[in-house]
């Protein structure tokens, strides 16, 4: 029997979340998310999507001290469903790494070499490249067994020609300490761009696609035939959009004049600045919902924050379409670019010209499946497509090790 199950595992600081899928139909068989590993209590939420107990979601509330006995837990959830980590059938355990430099532009089988590559990245993603370490090694210690693969969300960026890759600062600095755009989302860019031409009824390689990931971290990439040509975020995922806790792009002076004239450290600056500054930062809530909840009630402030929010929007959209020269379609993604109806129809009104429309019926409705919400006289196609990091990351990775 050759082994069709992948196991792909996103580790956080503090929280795993985690789907097994069968790559021979593409069918999930269990999901779930472990949070605050290492307080005083954790929660692990599991749903298997087979056999009798299919869709009953089992929770269960204790302390989980590290990835290692979360990761513990998970399998014996696995395990209790028939599924575990030692059946013959999982061929292969996904991680997701955030940062993978210029090195990595395609999923990776996890070595020592590459293990310490990935640990030379740390002070270029100090927040995510930590935690990701310590669920592959927990992983691997499951199960050594086994291929660990690495799926790099900057690896679909690497496409990126020098002129878009590089900041206008002295070469021999920048490249001595790595510093130059790598963008992020990449497996959501990568799959959205797809679907979106699988949706136009065309292969990636005939259309030129902007894509709006639009979750509490947000970005922007211009794909063109299928390769990612521009991107938002930079260095780390601080740069691009509006954000719901990050300022997005800011004069660089911003933060020598806070540590000059306010006192503040650089470890003050980098919180405000990623965790106290986009739309928390504008008007005290990060959810869409909320913050629309407040307009429809008058609030000037939540007013101004989306369309701040808007703004910047726009500024991308535009900006792509110059880089791109032509556009066959944008596509929203993620939690508020799928779900928030008035973010499409505020961030493309007024784009008329750059043959841009949203039809508000078509962007009323509610779907888990990719759709077009344009006009058909519309020279651009908008469309909604739900994102699937996680199938993505498995079908990279069952494409690596099957071969």
């Amino acid at each position: 029997m050759t082994p069709t199950r992948i196991l792909v595992l996103n580790s956080g600081s503090s929280s795993v979340k985690y789907q097994l899928l069968d790559m021979r139909d593409r069918t999930r068989l269990a999901v779930g998310l472990v949070e605050k590993i290492g307080e005083d209590t954790s929660a692990l939420a599991h749903t298997p999507l087979l056999g009798e107990n299919a869709g009953r979601k089992r929770v269960q509330e204790t302390r989980f001290a590290d990835h290692a006995e979360a990761l513990k837990a998970v399998a014996e959830e696995l395990t209790a469903d028939g599924i575990g980590l030692d059946s013959p059938e999982l061929a292969a355990i996904g991680h997701r790494v955030v940062h993978g430099g210029l090195k990595f532009s395609a999923p990776t089988v996890i070595t020592d070499e590459v293990m310490a590559e990935i640990e030379r990245l740390v002070p270029v993603a100090p927040l995510h490249n930590p935690a990701n370490i310590t669920g592959i090694k927990t992983a691997q210690a499951l199960r050594p067994d086994l291929p660990q693969v690495a799926v790099f969300d900057t690896a679909f960026h690497t496409t990126m020609p020098e002129y878009a890759a590089r900041y206008a600062i002295d070469v021999e600095t920048a490249d001595a300490h790595r510093i130059r755009r790598y963008g992020f989302h990449g497996t959501s860019h990568a799959y959205v761009s797809r679907k979106t031409a699988e949706l136009l009824g065309k292969t990636p390689e005939e259309v030129n696609v902007i894509v709006l990931h639009l979750g509490n971290g947000a970005s922007a990439s211009a794909v063109a035939g299928g390769r990612c040509v521009d991107t938002s975020m930079g260095l780390t995922p601080l740069e691009g959009l509006v954000m719901g806790t990050r300022s997005g792009d800011l004069d660089p002076a911003v933060i020598f004049h806070l540590e000059r004239v306010a006192g503040m450290s650089t470890d003050e600056i980098d919180t405000l600045l990623n965790k106290k500054s986009g739309l928390v930062g504008l008007c005290g809530d990060n959810d869409m919902r909320e913050i629309r909840r407040r307009i429809d009630a008058g609030d000037k402030q939540a007013a101004l924050a989306f369309e701040i929010y808007i703004h910047r929007l726009k500024k991308y959209i535009g900006a792509y379409s110059a880089v791109l020269g032509k556009v066959d379609a944008v596509a929203f993604t993620a939690g508020v670019g799928e779900n928030a109806a008035p973010v499409r129809e505020a961030a493309v009104a007024g784009l008329e010209e750059l043959g841009l429309a949203v039809d508000a019926d078509l962007n009323s409705v509610r779907s888990d499946e990719p759709r077009l919400i344009s006009p058909e006289y519309a020279r651009v196609a908008v469309a909604v497509v739900p994102t699937d990091e996680e199938l993505e990351i498995a079908t990279q990775v069952y494409d690596l090790v099957s071969k």
